[in-house]
């Protein structure tokens, strides 16, 4: 089974968006085909991001959307991560980079330039970053 990090972004096209190029991804997500892993603190985010008016999602969508994510994925407490060697200008990317350097070998599914252009890298640590939503062989 593959072990998956998924951005916040990502978590938006899958959970909020409903992004056609993703529903293979929620389809493998809920059918228990990769192992999807958060921590608690990409889960704050993640709860951050969708209380954000820009979304118009009331307080009862945003908690089933968060309690679909969370039932869905292996939460590692943020006291178990390990720094990645590679270091983020957001430090709000920078758990997903450790959270990944964590459960190696793994893809890491991001949208983020700043996360992508580290792909080279965490190649050699056997870590695929890649904003490529058909990249994982599922």
């Amino acid at each position: 089974m593959i072990t998956v990090v998924f951005d916040t972004n990502v978590l938006l096209d899958l959970f909020v968006f409903n992004d056609f190029r993703a529903l293979h991804l929620k389809q493998a997500l809920i059918e228990k085909r990769i192992d999807a892993v958060a921590s608690p603190q990409t889960l704050e985010e993640f709860v951050d991001v969708i209380a954000r008016p820009l979304f118009c999602l009331d307080k009862s969508n945003q908690n089933l959307i968060w309690e679909q994510w969370h039932t869905l994925s292996r939460v590692l407490n943020d006291s178990e991560l390990m720094s990645a060697p590679w270091q983020c200008q957001d430090p709000d990317d920078q758990i997903f980079l450790d959270l990944a350097f964590t459960v190696k070998p793994c893809v890491l599914m991001s949208k983020d330039n700043e996360v992508l252009k580290l792909a080279n890298r965490a190649a050699k640590e056997n870590i695929q970053i890649t904003s490529n939503y058909n990249a994982l062989s599922i």
